[in-house]
């Protein structure tokens, strides 16, 4: 591999990804702008390119794919795709999220597998990254429906994971509900209670604050952006994306400090409340995403607010902009709307929800935090759920709140140190993949050719 200068390097090893697994876009754009961050300091450290750590990084330790058959309440046979992507074991068992939507293949996962061995890394918790789910749509299903589902996947996933070995939690199309199948039919079939599912119930071993750890993580990690610039959430403007955890634990944590969220959307629209999205309206959201619709006009005729159907929230005059959807939610027209209305801070707390254009827009504009930094929190509460099992310990949520404040704060601060330019401005970006990527390839070089 040439590695002359960094552009060569990026343009070499690209070349090398695409051609082992072309058409995997997701996947692409993601080693993209790790490699993009990670070649000078590569570059300049060749120790990792002798030992060919980034190749074997984005080369998955195993990939599962499994059928999932399944019978509907009129007796019907469906057949969907399960996966499990297990992807870098070096810090710990491996560790991510299930997602069951139809856009799930293996593209989607190996890009949020790559991401979470990062993220992982970052939290400082004993946890490696992997990735799974299906392209199952639990949309418009039964509460049988489900249960079925998830029985019949578990039937195969439990072959592959355990306490010790791969730890799965929720993500998209896969809460509370989802979790207590899965783990149901893993108990059953193990004969065994243990932390092999993240997310659970906390009368049956889960962790207070879970729900909402993305959110808040992601809430507490723009309060040390805005701190280092001399301010804080209080009296911020701040647009939200999506309606589920995610933006409810963000909007929950914003309204303790004192902002104000003015959006939330859907995939038919978006809500704009200028008078804040607060008390009982935060509780509806929670009722919102029960219905399983994934719509919020409903929002809109609850409340008597602005419904804008068919367009996303980026286009209003906000101080901070948190992605709380989905991947490639915001793209570099959004980005530069948002720029030019005086936005002065976007923070994802959704999996790589900026294109690429709009990452490099954005950092070059205006502080921007990439999501394997700001949201850790979600599977930073998961590594601490895995802890109260181990331990055979529940924290209470004010010990597990300042614990996650601890680790927010922590990879604030490794960003920072590796993230620092010449103008003493923070490239988040650079900072939190280099943070991410020195612990593991150290812990693999450790570990020898494995």
């Amino acid at each position: 591999m040439n590695t002359k200068n960094s552009k060569t390097f990026v343009e070499d090893f690209m070349s090398y990804v695409v051609s082992k697994d072309p058409g995997q876009l997701e996947f692409h754009q993601a080693v993209k702008e790790v490699v993009e961050t990670l070649a000078d300091f590569l570059l300049a450290n060749p120790r990792y390119l002798y030992s060919r750590i980034l190749e074997r990084m984005v080369e998955a330790e195993r990939i599962i794919q499994f059928r999932v058959p399944w019978a509907d309440d009129r007796g019907n046979i469906h057949i969907n795709r399960g996966y499990r992507v297990e992807m870098n074991s070096a810090i710990g068992p491996y560790k991510g999220g299930l997602r069951f939507h139809p856009t799930v293949n293996q593209s989607i996962l190996k890009f949020l597998a790559f991401e979470q061995v990062l993220k992982n890394s970052l939290t400082s918790l004993p946890m490696g990254g992997g990735k799974g789910g299906s392209d199952f749509d639990p949309k418009n299903k039964s509460n049988n429906e489900i249960m079925r589902f998830c029985q019949s996947f578990m039937t195969e996933l439990h072959r592959h994971i355990g306490p010790n070995t791969d730890v799965p939690a929720g993500d998209i199309g896969v809460g509370g509900r989802e979790i207590g199948f899965l783990y149901g039919q893993y108990k059953r079939l193990k004969n065994e209670f243990t932390g092999v599912l993240t997310g659970k119930g906390v009368a049956w071993g889960g962790s207070l604050l879970r729900p909402e750890a993305t959110g808040f993580g992601a809430v507490y990690f723009a309060q040390h952006m805005l701190n280092r610039i001399g301010e804080n959430i209080t009296g911020q403007i701040i647009s939200v994306s999506g309606f589920g955890n995610v933006a409810w634990g963000a909007i929950t944590k914003i309204n303790e400090l004192g902002g104000k969220v003015v959006t939330i959307s859907g995939p038919d629209g978006y809500i704009y409340d200028k008078n804040g999205i607060s008390g009982e309206k935060v509780d509806y959201l929670l009722e919102l995403r029960a219905t399983n619709n994934d719509i919020v006009e409903p929002f809109a005729e609850e409340f008597d607010t602005q419904f804008i159907p068919k367009k996303r929230p980026w286009e209003l005059a906000v101080d901070l902009a948190i992605p709380c959807a989905t991947e490639n939610e915001l793209n570099i027209e959004d980005a530069k709307q948002l720029v030019k209305n005086g936005c002065k801070m976007l923070v994802e707390a959704s999996n790589m929800g900026c294109t690429a254009e709009a990452v490099e827009y954005l950092n070059a504009n205006i502080g921007y935090a990439p999501g394997k930094a700001a949201n850790a929190g979600g599977v930073a509460v998961s590594g601490l759920e895995m802890t109260q099992n181990s331990m055979r310990l529940a924290w209470s949520r004010e010990e597990v709140d300042s614990k996650l404040h601890s680790i927010m704060r922590n990879i604030h601060e490794m960003c920072e140190k590796y993230g620092k330019e010449a103008d003493g401005s923070i490239n988040y970006v650079k900072g939190a993949n280099i943070a991410g990527f020195v612990k593991v390839a150290n812990s693999m070089m450790a570990q020898g050719l494995v």
